[in-house]
């Protein structure tokens, strides 16, 4: 069986439904998660220990179980069963259920044309398909990859999030030279694992929440412009009438400016492995 995602878009019955997209399945029921696979999603609201809001715009939200997800596919040359294909309230992608030969469930980033039924496998000596997780050494060149370790054993790290993909360029020296999403060129070495295939729930970026509620619901409280504030309150705010921001550069709530900055740490270890810089 194939999942099929496509955008929904409402009627203007109300003001609410006017504007909203959604995603909707042709899956015919809503697969149960596995119990020992999830636990609670604590919510900290953007505070810290002490009680203070570190992080603006969080809070409330609705309940949520955190899927456990397998991002190391450590289990080597032991075929699996793609049970299911479930939603995840804590990420973009979609999640497929596997059911390893040996009686163990796992869950992992569903990639884009993996159907229910299918049968993947972790290896060194695997089938390139999609699904399959394998070295970065025996994938061919030109081939899209997620689901992407930066160290040995570490567990993947690049390319989670919904659509994503990466190219793999060429291959010199031990390593494999990655061309990210966001045009950064990386390299990796070859020993890594990475897995067959372009992120599943493309269509994700098509969603429009419709409602402010919604945001509330996903635990986003609303963002106030800074313009619109008193002087005491962020550094764009006051003057008389609709007045623009009134210095040079935008700058945050914190007075540090916020638009053509490089916030990367310049003496970072891994900048020996970046070939070329993300496109700005």
């Amino acid at each position: 069986m194939t999942i099929i995602m496509a955008v929904r878009i409402t009627k203007p019955r109300t003001n609410a439904q006017r504007h909203l997209h959604y995603l909707k399945t042709n899956a015919a029921k809503k697969a149960k998660p596995i119990r020992r696979l999830r636990v609670i999603s604590h919510k900290n609201s953007g505070r810290n220990n002490t009680g203070r809001v570190t992080v603006r715009h969080q809070g409330s939200g609705e309940k949520r179980y955190l899927r456990i997800i397998d991002f190391k596919r450590d289990k080597l040359d032991i075929a699996a069963k793609v049970a299911a294909i479930e939603y995840d309230p804590n990420r973009t992608a979609n999640i497929a259920l596997l059911n390893y030969i040996d009686g163990e469930k796992r869950y992992i980033l569903c990639p884009d044309n993996l159907k229910i039924g299918d049968t993947i496998i972790c290896s060194q000596n695997a089938e390139v398909k999609y699904g399959n997780a394998m070295p970065l050494s025996i994938i061919p060149i030109g081939l899209p990859i997620h689901n992407i370790e930066l160290k040995i054993g570490k567990g993947a790290q690049l390319a989670r999030s919904a659509g994503t993909a990466v190219i793999i360029q060429s291959k010199e020296g031990g390593f494999v030279n990655l061309l990210l999403p966001s045009g950064e060129i990386r390299k990796v070495h070859e020993n890594c694992f990475a897995t067959i295939g372009q992120v599943s729930n493309q269509d994700w970026k098509n969603i429009s929440i419709g409602k402010a509620g919604r945001n509330r619901h996903r635990g986003i409280r609303p963002s106030v412009r800074g313009t619109a504030m008193a002087p005491n309150s962020h550094p764009h705010g006051g003057g008389e009438g609709r007045s623009g921001v009134g210095m040079k550069a935008p700058k945050s709530v914190y007075g540090k400016r916020v638009q053509g900055v490089i916030t990367r740490t310049q003496k970072k270890h891994s900048n020996i492995y970046i070939i070329s810089r993300r496109k700005k």
